[in-house]
């Protein structure tokens, strides 16, 4: 069946239209997150000067794959979005799945980095945890 002018498919009541603002919004949030993530790595890294070199390979090994993780899954939950329509049940999967992937970083970051002072790890457990619940809306309105 097709999409009418508001975007709401005649399939079991799913409105595409809200679901790929939601998923686009979620993306962009999360691409950005992930940039703001990996710049300041250097100055991280350079933080850690009084360990081995081998050991701040390591620390800037984290910092650019978190921030890798959140690229991906922007990219992917854009592309769902971007075929929802005919593949609306396999999108919905995908936010879901994505939604899982957010909040496990979200938790990791909440016994880790948010317990330290710095105000931008405190954020990103809420800020991914967020993204993660809209994800779950787009999932199933």
């Amino acid at each position: 069946m097709g999409l009418s002018t508001l975007g709401f498919a005649g399939i079991a009541g799913h409105h595409i239209g809200v679901s790929a603002v939601l998923a686009y919004v979620v993306a962009g949030v999360v691409a950005l997150w992930g940039v703001a993530h990996v710049l300041p790595t250097a100055r991280v890294v350079h933080g850690f000067n009084d360990t081995s070199r081998d050991n701040r390979l390591v620390i800037a090994q984290e910092w650019i794959a978190e921030a890798m993780t959140m690229w991906f899954v922007a990219a992917v939950a854009v592309i769902a979005a971007a075929l929802g329509g005919s593949h609306q049940v396999l999108a919905d999967w995908v936010y879901r799945a994505s939604a899982i992937m957010l909040i496990a970083l979200a938790a990791l970051t909440a016994v880790t980095g948010a317990r330290t002072a710095v105000i931008l790890f405190k954020i990103c457990p809420v800020l991914l945890g967020a993204s993660a619940a809209l994800l779950l809306v787009a999932s199933w309105v």
